[in-house]
């Protein structure tokens, strides 16, 4: 066998170990956010909304979020991206007035 051979069977060898690798971490990640996913947490969905995860029916694949007070929408279960952790730093928005901020010049071109 020659040099190139052996290089280009441990590239492929290397390139199928990590192919294994990265989908057992995947799994492993979704199986953690399923079992997250419990009647009363606060949840985000793949689009942006925020609510309270109040049921999952498992036979429709489907999850019922309360967005507002008494306001309960049905989604498709895959579309649960997170859930929202309540100790997570708030970042605050900076809003800038019309005339911009006195500290910082504002770029006009």
């Amino acid at each position: 066998m020659d040099p190139l051979t052996l290089i280009m069977l441990v590239v492929l060898a290397a390139m199928i170990f990590f192919m294994f690798r990265s989908n057992k971490k995947r799994k492993a990640q979704a199986e953690e956010l399923q079992s997250q996913m419990v009647p009363g947490a606060e949840v985000m969905t793949n689009f942006g909304l925020f609510g309270e995860l109040t049921a999952i029916d498992e036979e429709r694949n489907e999850a019922l979020i309360e967005i507002a007070p008494g306001t309960i929408v049905r989604v498709h279960r895959q579309t649960l991206a997170r859930v929202v952790d309540d100790h997570a730093e708030v970042v605050e928005d900076r809003r800038i007035d019309e005339a911009g901020d006195a500290d910082e010049p504002r770029d006009r071109a």
